[in-house]
Order: structure tokens, then sequence, then C-alpha cells
């Protein structure tokens, strides 16, 4: 470990300045702004006090003070992730912040932001001046800031500037047991930026089981373990099986009429079932006898914008309590939330998850078992008086740990950050679980055909460029050709649509008719991308009108208006990126016959790996890259529910999703001619052979069938010819 290199002179001023190091829970002064303490900050002390990581507050300060890296482990509800960040606060504030300043990462948006709420007014300041957030499209801090949350791909992307993230001081990773890629990726590079820098700190704060892990990967890091309350009661239950999402509903209106009190979290598989619970609910709950009280749906899901938590009691104000039930999938494990309400957990023990197939360049959507760690987590948020409900068996086969992100996911955009670091001098990037070597090779090679890289391997100038567009690297490369095609309004759109959730709204039951006859509306000749620019041009104009609710405007035609107002922010922030790395940004032009060939060229110039020709006038369609057939996706513009534009050929698509009916979505017309014209020739070549290949080839070379027959009369015709005659295959592009 680095932390032998560390100057001696930084021990001894760190013990010299003990009596600087205490941190003064009885001044009367705040010592970060100097004003005086609220009553509020005394109350708010008192009950963190009661945490269980008050017990080691000492040896922790003592393992900061000593070593360069240190691994706290602590399930929910033991104050990790508000504590440990304000004592890290405090030692910054000890040296005088000579070394810099504290940022804590989280997986979660939401709960980065939930988090520098809640420690802003533990400590008695604004949120914002020294104690902040920075998500994505969203920071509220300042240079007064000496405590920041952030979420993990914020502080990748400031090493793209600061390899060695040199303002900070210390680097706390939470929540370190999710194992995102960008988790993986900081804690990969951490390691080498701390030999580096012999004064920086970094702290891995993460649930029990996976502790191991981690200090296997940081020889000689000391461990401080949290201890828990007291378990919860634990109800296991073999009668979930398939029909786990009816008996969880049921179980949830069972525990509402035995009148206990508390809230209840039920995790679910998906956010598809997340939102059919909230509708089943919503019904029953309108059912039950009114001295029940209210029972009170709230979603939790990563594409919600913000955690609405409704009020206890009812409308009214009267005392009659309404119980809430968090509907959760398997990201809301540990998020920020009131959980000193909750006493009842119903977890299914399942979940959906995407896993990547590099040999198809296509996510399946797969369920599977939650691991035991996963499951401990889960136990242990309704606290030591509640009941967790697992409907599972008590002997069932857990997996150990969740698979790390890394190893199901695509990893083309973290090759591209990974070369950008080199450039930057931090190293190689030790990983805790290095990546599948066939995931790695098709996200170099992906690369490759991109143009992102060099003869050498290395980053190109393209690919420089690519790696400061906050987007995946295929997009990227296609906001880049439309600098050269005059399309860039359009594309950042199209690129903007494409990083939001979904705009389109899942009607309620007999309002489907509606939403499509709604969907039509926008739909655009020429494909699915060019719809997506419709939908938005007519959101932007809902704003413009006066006295005019583009919420509602939003609800009447069936769209999601916080997806749209995220797409917007997405637009603006692309759009402040080409004006920084100076990049030309031409004058929209939609709807001309011009611009939409230039947008089509511009979207093949990224996404030529993503061709698709109907193979029998049916709507299937050969996926050329692997020769998988697939259907268009049945809310396409193409699709059979509101067909009005008829069935393409050749169509460019943006998904390949792998289920029960294989789809393509968002897709767009093409034509062939274009493509051969946009792709590069090893790619085509490297294509496997296939009718549509040939069709293909002999559009580069018409004259390519004639030849070879000529070819082979000759040869069959002077047999005793001892000249090298070149075989038909020699008619194949090189």
């Amino acid at each position: 470990m680095a932390e032998e290199k560390e100057p001696e002179k930084y021990h001894q001023e760190s013990e010299s300045s003990e009596t600087y190091f205490s941190f003064g829970d009885d001044m009367e002064l705040n010592q970060f702004d100097g004003l005086p303490f609220s009553s509020r900050y005394y109350k708010l002390l008192q009950e963190r006090r009661t945490l269980p990581v008050w017990k080691v507050k000492r040896q922790f300060e003592d393992a900061l003070v000593k070593k360069q890296l240190v691994i706290v482990s602590g399930p929910a509800r033991t104050g990790r992730s508000t504590q440990i960040p304000q004592w890290c606060a405090e030692f910054c504030l000890s040296t005088r912040y000579r070394h810099g300043t504290v940022a804590c990462t989280q997986a979660s948006r939401q709960r980065a932001v939930d988090l520098a709420l809640r420690v802003s007014d533990e400590m008695d300041v604004n949120i914002g001046h020294e104690v902040g957030y920075s998500v994505s499209l969203e920071a509220c801090c300042c240079s007064d800031t000496v405590l920041r949350y952030c979420t993990d791909d914020i502080l990748l992307k400031e090493m793209m500037s600061d390899p060695f993230l040199e303002k900070y001081a210390i680097i706390i990773i939470d929540q370190a047991h999710q194992r995102t890629i960008s988790t993986d990726l900081l804690l990969g590079l951490l390691k080498a930026v701390l030999v580096n820098r012999p004064e920086l700190r970094v702290v891995v704060l993460a649930a029990p089981p996976l502790t191991n892990g981690f200090l296997s990967h940081f020889p000689g890091a000391p461990l401080i373990n949290l201890e828990s309350q007291r378990p919860p009661e634990v109800v296991h239950s073999c009668g979930g099986g398939k029909d786990y999402f009816y008996c969880a509903m049921r179980l949830v209106l069972e525990i509402h009429r035995t009148k206990e009190d508390g809230d209840v979290v039920v995790f679910l598989a998906s956010e598809d079932e997340v939102h059919g619970a909230h509708s089943i609910l919503q019904k029953e709950g309108t059912r039950l006898g009114g001295e029940l009280g209210h029972i009170v749906p709230v979603v939790l899901c990563p594409s919600q914008g913000g955690l609405p938590f409704p009020p206890p009691t009812d409308e009214r104000g009267s005392c009659r309590k309404s119980r809430r039930v968090f509907l959760a999938i398997q990201e809301a494990e540990d998020l920020w939330w009131p959980m000193e309400s909750v006493h009842f957990v119903i977890d299914t023990g399942v979940q959906k998850k995407m896993v990547y197939n590099p040999r198809i360049r296509a996510n399946s959507e797969v369920l599977q078992s939650i691991s035991r760690c996963q499951a401990e987590l889960r136990k242990k948020l309704c606290g030591p008086a509640g009941k967790c409900f697992c409907l599972y068996a008590d002997d069932s086969q857990l997996p150990a740990q969740r698979l790390p992100q890394i190893l199901e996911s695509n990893i083309t955009s973290t090759v591209l950050f990974l070369k950008r670091m080199e450039i930057g001098g931090v190293g190689q990037c030790q990983f805790i679980n290095r990546p599948d070597p066939e995931g790695l090779m098709q996200a170099l090679e992906e690369l490759d055909y991109l143009a992102a890289l060099d003869d050498d391997g290395n980053l190109s100038e393209m690919g420089i460029i690519m790696s400061e567009i906050p987007l995946e690297p295929q997009m990227a490369k296609a906001v880049l050709a439309s600098c050269e095609f005059d399309c860039v309004s359009e594309m950042l759109t199209i690129a903007a649509m494409l990083s939001a959730p979904s705009c389109f709204l899942e009607p309620a039951s007999g309002m489907t008719h509606n939403a499509v006859l709604c969907r039509r509306k926008f739909q655009h000749p020429e494909g699915d991308h060019f719809t997506l620019i419709n939908v938005y041009n007519a959101f932007k104009r809902s704003q413009s009108v006066p006295y005019f609710s583009a919420e509602k405007w939003c609800q009447d035609h069936f769209l999601d208006h916080s997806a749209l107002k995220m797409a917007e922010q997405v637009r603006s922030e692309l759009m402040d990126t080409l004006n920084r790395i100076e990049l030309p940004v031409s004058e929209a032009a939609f709807g001309t016959r011009s611009n939409a060939s230039n947008l089509k060229r511009a979207l093949l110039a990224g996404f030529f790996m993503q061709i698709a020709r109907d193979v029998d006038g049916a709507g299937n369609y050969l996926i050329l890259a692997h020769k998988h057939v697939a259907q268009v996706h049945p809310l396409s513009g193409y699709g059979l529910q509101s067909n009005k534009l008829g069935v393409p050929e050749w169509v460019v698509f943006h998904e390949y999703m792998l289920s029960e009916n294989n789809c393509i979505r968002i897709v767009s017309e093409i034509s062939p001619q274009v493509f051969i014209q946009m792709a590069p020739l090893y790619f085509f070549y490297n294509l496997p052979p296939s009718e549509s290949k040939d069709v293909l080839q002999d559009m580069l070379n018409p004259h390519r069938h004639t030849a070879c027959k000529d070819e082979r009369h000759k040869v069959s015709g002077d047999a005793n010819n001892n000249s090298s005659v070149p075989s038909s295959d020699r008619c194949v592009i090189q």
C-alpha cells in the first residue's frame, strides 16, 4: 500500500493538533460558518449519538490519521452514510483544507440529493454552501462547499480533467457493495491515485457480506465493523413461486387489516411490476372500510424524478393514520428514506436484470434470485421491532453476492473512458473483477469501427472528442457526424430523447385506442427517430403558449412530462458541451428533404452496426451483424398496432432486445446505398455471409456477377490452362 510513502510531517501535524482535531460538539459557534448553533442542531445531535456508528467514532478518527484507505462495514440504519462524511469534513477542517475537501459518492442520484439535504440539516449549515451535491443535470454547491455528495459517474467525469483528483483530501465511496460499473472504476483507479498522492484519504463504505472482496483488493486496509441493531422477526413462506406478485399484494392488504402501525416496503422484480402494484393498491385501497385508514402506494424507481413521501396522515389532517406502501426494486435497497416509519418488509426474492450479450450486441431481460447480501440488506430495513416477510423458503440456495455490473453490461463506454485516462497518466485500472475478455474484445472492436482508436490501439483524435461528449460512443459518433452534415440541432434532440426515459406513457385500461391515435399524430414517415423530434418540438411549442400548462398537454397526449423535461435538460447539456469544445452547430432545418437525408447519414455514421433487412416482406428482420431475426417493437411507427407507414425493407435501429418476442426498438428506414457509403469497408467485410450481404455486395460492385460468370466460363473452357485465374471468392471486398 502507498501509505508507507506518506511523509512523517503529516502524521506529526495530525497528532500534535489533537485538541484542534476534536470535533467540538460543545462549541456554541458552528466551526464551519462561524454562526451560533440553532436549537435544532442540538436536538439532531442527540439523535445522532444514538446511532451505532458513534460507537466507532474514535476508532475511525485514528484510522483516518494513520492509514490512506479505511473500509467501514455496516448495514442500513447504522448512520454510516450521514455521520462518517461529517467526520471527514471535520478532519479536513482540522488541517485547514491544506489538501482539499471531501467528496462522497453515491450509486443513486436521488440518494445523493437526499443525503446532502439531511447532512446540511445535521451540520446546521445551508445546502449549497458548506454542504452541497452534484448529480447528472443538477448541481447545488459553490466554492465554499467542503462536503459534496455526488454520483460516482460525476466523480469519474471530473477525473478526465483532474486525473489525480487534487482538489480533494478525502474521497468516500459509499454503497460500494452495489458494484456498479462506475463504482468499480473508481475503486480500481483510486488504487493507482493513492500511490501518487500520499496525503489522499479514501474511505470505502459497504454492507457486511461483501467486505472480504474489498479487503483482498486493498491489502493492509483497516476494517471497521458497525454493530447493527437486533435483527427483526423474519417469516419465510414457500407459497410465493411464480405467483409471488399477487402473494405480495395479498400480504399488503392483510397487514393493513391488522391495524398494526407502520409503513410497508415491498420489493418487486421490475418497474413494470411496481407500476402494476401501484394501480392494484390504489383500487383495492378504495374498497377497504373507512375505519382502516388509507393505503398510500409510493413508487420508488430510478426513473422517477423524485421520491414523493406523502404524509402519514390524511389530507384533512385527522388523527386517523394512512399507511404508506413503498413499492421498490433492487436499486432501492439502501435509498435514503424515512425508515423510522417502516415496520414491515415484503421481499419477493427475485429481480429482473438486463444482461448484455457481446456476441450479438443485445440486452436480454433475465428473472433471477436475489443474492444473500441483498436479502440481508432488505431484512434490516424494518428495524428490530418490525417484521420481514420473505416469499421464499428459508433454505433457498441464494447466490452469495450479486455479480458486478461490469461482468453483465456493455463496457464500450468504459473502455473509451479508460483509454482517455491513460492519456492523463493514471495508468491501468486495477479492477476488483476484471471484465470478461469477450466483452472487452467486442468493446475494442466497436471503438475501432467507430475510428476512435489509431493503428496502435490508442485513442485517435476522433476518440478524444468522443470521450468529451456524455453519450454512448455510437451516439457520440453520430453527433460528431451531424456537425459535418449540418443537422446538429436535430441530432441533439434525438440523442436527448434516447438518453431520457421513454416519453410515451402506458395507457390505462380502456384508453389504449386513444393513446395509439395520439401517437399517430406525431408519427413521421421517415421513422421513429424523426417521430421523437416531432414529439420534442411539439412539447417545446406547448411550453411557449401563454396560460397553457405543458404538463396538462403531456397528460392529454399520453406523454411523460418528467421524461420530456429531462430530455430538455440533456439537450441543453449536450449543446453546452459542443460549444465548449468549439464544434460547429448548424441551424435547425427539420422538415426539409435534404435535412432528412443528412440526418440518416449522421445516424448511420454511428449506428452502421445496427442494420436490419426485412427478408420476407412480413416484418421479419435479419440483423446483418449476427443474422438473428427480430420484429419491430409493437409501439414503433412500423409496429403492427399503429402501422400506417408500411414495412420498409432496410432499417437502422437503436436497440435490440432479447425477449419472448425478439424486437428492435426506435427504427427508421434507410437506403442500402447510403449504408454502403457510411459503413467502414472492413466492417462490411467482417459481416457474416447472408443473402442481404450479397445484395449489398452487388450494389457496391454491380459488375461482380458478370465478371464471376466470365471467369467460371473461362476456367471450364480451358481446363489445361495453367495460368492463375482469380476465383469467385475474390469478388468479396477486402
